[in-house]
């Protein structure tokens, strides 16, 4: 059972697709992210790439952040995110987006858009780490100061697939453990706003 850890939505369960077809970030994750960023989401705004349910944007909309942008390929999974966000009463701060990854991160740079946080879960057999981190910084969607928060099912980030100019703009890269899990956190050069 998925559902809202705290802030507006306290509580709320949230609908998720039936099989393994998608595979919802553990509890102990969600609450492990959000125990490290929770006092900084006042007024930000989310990514939730891979949006699966959307439980992880619903989350950051609950501890204050002013929008999320729901984005994935499926449109099961959408619906999946549209029935949670009109659970959790949050429609006023959601956008959804069917699209592929790497299609919506080139849209959303040719528009200029950017993110205080990202959270990607891309699906574990594409070991698609190295990659999200280069293509979101490039293309310029994190914000200054901002964190990009990627999740994988392994401990092997491969920073040499990560070009010097891009590397050149990340103050700091962690990596957390949360149970079978790991989630890269990179934060970004610059202040944030």
């Amino acid at each position: 059972m998925m559902r809202i850890i705290t802030g507006k939505a306290k509580g709320v369960r949230l609908y998720t697709l039936p099989g393994d077809a998608v595979r919802p970030t553990t509890e102990m994750a969600k609450e492990g992210i959000f125990s490290a960023i929770q006092f900084d989401l006042a007024g930000k705004t989310f990514l939730d790439l891979f949006a699966g349910s959307g439980q992880m944007g619903l989350e950051a909309i609950s501890r204050g952040a002013t929008s999320c942008t729901f984005v994935d390929c499926s449109e099961d999974s959408l619906k999946a995110v549209r029935k949670n966000i009109e659970k959790t009463g949050f429609s006023a701060q959601s956008r959804v987006i069917r699209s592929e990854y790497g299609e919506y991160i080139k849209a959303a740079s040719k528009k200029g858009q950017s993110f205080d946080y990202i959270f990607c879960d891309p699906p574990y057999d594409k070991d698609l780490t190295a990659e999200l981190i280069k293509r979101i910084l490039r293309g310029g969607l994190l914000k200054p100061g901002g964190l990009l928060m990627v999740e994988g099912a392994n401990d092997t980030l491969q920073e040499d697939k990560i070009p010097e100019a891009v590397m050149e703009t990340v103050e700091s890269i962690k990596q957390y453990k949360f149970s079978k899990c790991y989630v890269y956190f990179v934060r970004t050069k610059g202040q944030a706003e």
